[in-house]
């Protein structure tokens, strides 16, 4: 018993001294998130991307230890890269996005929200021109449904990468949004704001990143 007693308390001294902390987070995203904590996934939205009108909320906590880098991952839901959703039906339309979320320590504080100091790189964007939407056949990269596509760029979510050139993540109210399910279940701080990329309805695929200190 007395060794394992002493590994027992060397190891709660080793905690202890790494600096980890719990953090609670809350996350609405049209449609869907991932977020990630220095490269590593602690939360994905569990309602797939691919269900109509998936509007939810999630509510997870990680530890981490500051400082620290949250990168997100948010997508509107797109048929193809025509960036349309309800092709060939009467409801055929460019979707909307739309992220809002915040980072409390153990205490209660906020440490991070969705705000202009976020910094938001658009992966996928389409169409490049919105007559698509209105095309009896639209057709990914042909005509107006053209559209502009590039991968996640290597260790966008880690402290090393350079996102100095990135913009500032856009800023829009609950008018222009709408948020829907799951908005209204969670205290929001007044610091946390809706963001996306530059344009609701084109930026499909958009990473945001901060660092907490």
């Amino acid at each position: 018993m007395k060794p394992t007693f002493a590994i027992f308390a060397l190891c709660s001294l080793c905690a202890t001294a790494s600096g980890a902390e719990t953090f609670s987070s809350d996350v609405w995203a049209d449609n869907w998130f991932e977020m990630r904590i220095d490269g590593t996934q602690v939360a994905q939205d569990s309602v797939p991307i691919t269900t109509e009108r998936s509007f939810n909320s999630e509510s997870f906590t990680f530890k981490a230890e500051r400082p620290f880098v949250v990168g997100v991952v948010a997508k509107d839901f797109k048929e193809n890269d025509t960036g349309l959703e309800y092709i060939g039906t009467g409801r055929q339309q460019m979707g909307d996005g739309g992220l809002i979320l915040q980072i409390r320590n153990a205490a209660g504080q906020t440490v991070a929200a969705s705000s202009a100091e976020w910094t938001c790189k658009v992966i996928h964007t389409a169409p490049l021109d919105k007559s698509c939407e209105v095309s009896t056949n639209p057709v990914a990269g042909e005509g107006a449904c053209t559209f502009d596509a590039i991968e996640e760029p290597d260790g966008w979510d880690t402290a090393s990468f350079d996102a100095s050139e990135w913009p500032q993540a856009s800023v829009f109210s609950t008018r222009e949004v709408s948020p829907k399910d799951g908005y209204d279940d969670i205290n929001w701080d007044p610091k946390a704001e809706l963001i996306w990329g530059p344009d609701l309805e084109q930026s499909n695929t958009v990473l945001c990143r901060i660092t907490v200190k």
